[in-house]
């Protein structure tokens, strides 16, 4: 079995990326961090540089886990996460979350909560301290 992250270039991101670790050393599983993104903006503050990508995966080369860190620009964030998660039949996926309002809601959906409410095994949604 696998644990999933859902990783984005920020405080939410690293924290999810910290639980999943620590879910991950648990049970010696496999760790695979999900980075990404629809492509839709010039410029998309959670989809991680190459060159973050790069320091991530040698930081997590040290942490005696099996990782595969996974960049993609792709039709729909949360579906990638549920169909990554179907696919590697994962124990948990981790997310991190942010407050929204109710019309931000709405208007803008939220990848966090369609992974919640679809993902095929248990989600721990994360806040940073």
């Amino acid at each position: 079995m696998s644990i999933v992250v859902g990783y984005s270039a920020d405080d939410y991101g690293r924290a999810a990326l910290a639980h999943g670790v620590e879910a991950a050393r648990e049970k010696n599983e496999r760790l695979l961090v999900v980075n990404a993104s629809t492509g839709q903006s010039l410029v998309d503050k959670r989809f991680a540089h190459d060159d973050e990508i790069a320091a991530l995966t040698a930081s997590l080369a040290d942490s005696g886990l099996e990782v595969e860190v996974r960049h993609d620009v792709v039709p729909d964030v949360a579906d990638a996460l549920v169909s990554i998660a179907a696919e590697e039949k994962a124990r948990l996926v981790v997310v991190g979350i942010r407050r929204r309002t109710p019309v931000g809601k709405l208007i803008m959906g939220s990848v966090a909560q369609r992974v919640i409410l679809e993902a095929p095994c248990p989600v721990l949604a994360v806040k940073p301290d």
